[in-house]
């Protein structure tokens, strides 16, 4: 059985605007109500596991930050072809990078029949525990919009939801943006070199 669209949303949100995939997902999801045929997933860093889900849709979309070598925040759709496949560049630094469940799934001759890829030029990747940069924060909304239109366009328009209505989140809620952003340091406070809070050692028993 073939699901109709999967949205995906990919990176790892420790390390700065590397979780703009994940983040953009996120506010697609808290902006918009989809048609029960449109799963919106948190891809995270699930590298190949998230191969069953892309070879069972008919159509995915997926944000993500993705090196163009373009100036910082700069926000590009690609489309089918576009989409870098077996043995072009990789879509982003992931250590199992998207294009490689592409190439697995072209082998198994199991890819989507349609695919969009909407990626922002990363400001900064190399901040653990650090968040999303202003210029790439500021291009969510038009991201959202976009995804919103293409979704519009394979024939399954979302529902815009209530101002402030509850949603189910599509993660643990610590690693929701307004949870994580809540328990960050300051910028005199963080340190570069990672958040505190990651590098605490874990309590050991009996302490």
């Amino acid at each position: 059985m073939r699901s109709e669209v999967l949205v995906l949303g990919i990176g790892n949100l420790l390390w700065a605007d590397e979780g703009f995939g994940v983040r953009a997902v996120e506010a697609l999801h808290a902006a918009y109500e989809f048609p029960a045929a449109v799963t919106l997933q948190d891809g995270g860093t699930l590298g190949l596991l998230l191969y069953e889900p892309v070879a069972s849709a008919r159509r995915v979309l997926v944000f993500d930050a993705i090196d163009f070598h373009l100036p910082p925040g700069t926000l590009r759709v690609l489309r089918d072809g576009d989409v870098p496949a077996w043995g072009r560049t990789k879509l982003s630094p992931h250590q199992t990078s998207f294009n490689d469940v592409l190439a697995l799934a072209q082998m198994n001759g199991r890819t989507p029949d349609e695919i969009v890829a909407i990626g922002v030029q990363p400001v900064e990747l190399n901040d653990f525990g650090g968040s999303l940069r202003p210029p790439v924060r500021d291009r969510l909304p038009e991201a959202v919009r976009l995804a919103a239109d293409q979704l519009a366009a394979w024939g399954f328009p979302g529902t815009p939801r209530a101002l402030g209505a509850r949603v189910e989140l599509l993660n643990a809620d610590p690693l929701s943006l307004s949870s994580y952003e809540s328990g960050r340091p300051s910028v005199a406070d963080a340190r570069r070199d990672g958040d505190p809070r990651l590098l605490a050692p874990l309590p050991r028993e009996g302490d």
